[in-house]
C-alpha cells in the first residue's frame, strides 16, 4: 500500500514538474514570478498557477523586445 502511495506522489509532482530552464532570461523571469505570484492582485480569481505564468509572460516579453537603437553608420574620411 505505501508503495502505491509512493508511486502515485511521484506520477503526480512529475506532471507538475517545471520545464527545463532554456535561458538567463528564463531562469530570471521564473524567480521574479515566483517572488510576486502572492503579493499580485487576483481580481478574476485566476489562481496562483496562471498568476505565475502572467508574470513570467510578460517578463519574458519585456527581455525578448529589442531596444531600439538607430544605426548610423560613420564614414571614415
Amino acid at each position: 500500500m505505501l508503495a502505491a502511495v509512493a508511486g502515485l506522489s511521484l506520477i503526480a509532482t512529475g506532471a507538475r514538474a517545471e520545464p527545463p530552464i532554456r535561458s538567463a532570461e528564463d531562469a530570471f523571469c521564473r524567480s521574479e514570478a515566483k517572488a510576486q505570484v502572492f503579493s499580485a492582485p487576483d481580481p478574476l480569481n485566476l489562481g496562483l498557477h496562471e498568476i505565475g505564468r502572467r508574470i513570467w509572460a510578460s517578463c519574458m516579453q519585456r527581455k525578448a523586445a529589442p531596444t531600439k537603437k538607430s544605426q548610423r553608420r560613420r564614414r571614415h574620411r
